[in-house]
């Protein structure tokens, strides 16, 4: 089977390959010249373990293509992929833009075409509910529906950003929005070798599906603010977060993953998807009370550590060097969108100081944002040397078993604003470290005055 993806971004790129390494034929299409360039030379444009491996040997071997003609891609392919941007607009909701340009461009081809193949386009981007209608109008009014046959299928992606090749190849479940049984067949029979080991495959209407996305993330960002609230509570309490998510995660009900406490939650999809729901739910006259609840909660975690660093030094940060370790929005990955990190240095910045910043793979995409603000170095421990404090934005595995006594030894003295809760406060404690956390007791946290 041929399959086209248009878009190389981040969803594209891992569909696009993972379709390939199972032994599909892949046309991926991107308006981008140089990204394509890269591409065809088995050159990743995006960081993700495992990935650039993965193109390299597909192109290799032929299954894998990229070019910057759509023509190529939707007159040679049984089935093609949507995986464009849908960015948020000024006010939060949708831009569809992308997608509905793209949309065009296909009722164009296929309308001037002389033959009446049967059409399969599967939306993977993430859109609101509804947008099924949008593409299946757009077609028609482009004049595709005179003698051509067309589906249209909402297929949600759920991929985590630092293991999406593992998440593509072995998924939890795969989810398929049509009323159309043959478009279900296809799909069904797309994605059979993916799921072997007995994981669902799942069809419900279009509706649904796209509603299945938004809601399966906006969850999961709510059990991120929840925690983070607990947290906030256990400070002033005197309780211990990581005793009470543990407690909490051992009950089958409620589970252990997304309970960790932190700096906020950010990337390219729970903030954009919250926000998303949020309006949508304002647009048909419901009051989503909790997401309003959970945007709230996430904006103002953002800047605790920020706060406390400020505080700690008596209310400004002028002539104060701070490291920061971590600029991905989490680990294993280069996205900085809407990271928590990028949160706590413009915090900073604005109380006045100066940045030393160290990621393992987002410098670059740092840069993007702040230039020149702030210093960058590939080296965690040459941005201590006579920094003030440190702060730990990222989670990455490195950062967890660093040489305290070499840290000791560079920064002024030695401090540390965990916004990761990545050490044990007792044994910062017990080495004599000032120490500060999320959601632990504070006395057990700090030491040096």
């Amino acid at each position: 089977m041929n399959i086209g993806i248009i878009g190389t971004g981040y969803v594209g790129l891992v569909t696009g390959t993972c379709f390939a390494e199972m032994g599909y034929h892949v046309t991926c299409v991107d308006i981008d010249e140089d990204k394509v360039e890269k591409l065809r030379q088995g050159v990743s444009t995006i960081y993700e373990p495992g990935l650039e491996h993965l193109i390299a040997r597909n192109v290799k071997e032929g299954r894998l293509r990229f070019t910057t003609d759509l023509a190529e891609a939707a007159n040679n392919s049984q089935v093609i992929f949507l995986a464009l941007p849908t960015p948020p607009g000024e006010d939060g909701s949708v831009d569809l833009s992308y997608v509905e340009g793209v949309v065009r461009d296909l009722a164009k081809l296929w309308s001037a075409s002389d033959s009446n193949e049967y059409h399969l386009v599967v939306n993977k981007s993430t859109v609101p509910v509804g947008t099924y209608k949008r593409v299946r109008s757009i077609l028609e009014e482009g004049g595709i529906e005179s003698g051509v046959d067309f589906d249209i299928v909402s297929n949600p992606e759920f991929l985590r950003e630092g293991s999406a090749v593992g998440d593509f190849m072995k998924p939890e479940r795969i989810v398929i929005g049509t009323s159309s049984e043959r478009a279900a067949e296809i799909m069904e029979s797309l994605y059979e070798p993916f799921v072997r080991q007995g994981n669902p495959i799942v069809i419900m209407d279009e509706p649904s599906a796209e509603m299945t996305k938004y809601a399966a993330n906006s969850f999961l960002a709510t059990k991120i603010s929840f925690m983070n609230e607990v947290a906030n509570l256990c400070e002033k309490l005197g309780a211990n977060v990581d005793q009470v998510r543990h407690g909490m995660g051992l009950d089958s009900r409620i589970g252990n993953l997304f309970l960790y406490p932190g700096i906020g939650f950010g990337g390219s999809c729970f903030p954009k998807d919250v926000q998303a729901l949020k309006l949508t739910s304002e647009k048909v006259g419901y009051d989503f009370k909790i997401l309003n609840a959970v945007l709230k909660v996430n904006d103002i975690q953002r800047s605790i550590l920020a706060g406390r660093i400020v505080e700690r030094f008596g209310g400004s940060l002028t002539g104060r060097k701070i490291a920061v370790w971590g600029l991905s929005f989490k680990a294993h990955t280069d996205d900085v969108r809407e990271s928590p990190a990028h949160s706590v240095i413009r915090g900073l910045l604005k109380a006045g100081a100066e940045i030393h910043a160290f990621d393992p793979e987002a410098l670059e995409t740092t840069r993007d944002v702040f230039g020149d603000s702030i210093e960058y170095s590939s080296n965690p421990y040459e941005i201590l040397s006579d920094a003030d404090a440190l702060a730990v934005c990222t989670e990455w595995p490195e950062f967890r078993r660093p040489d305290f006594d070499r840290m000791r030894s560079l920064l002024k003295a030695p401090i540390i604003f965990d916004g990761r809760n990545l050490y044990r406060p007792e044994k910062m404690k017990e080495f004599n470290w000032e120490y500060y956390s999320i959601g632990r007791p504070l006395e057990l946290e700090t030491s040096v005055q």
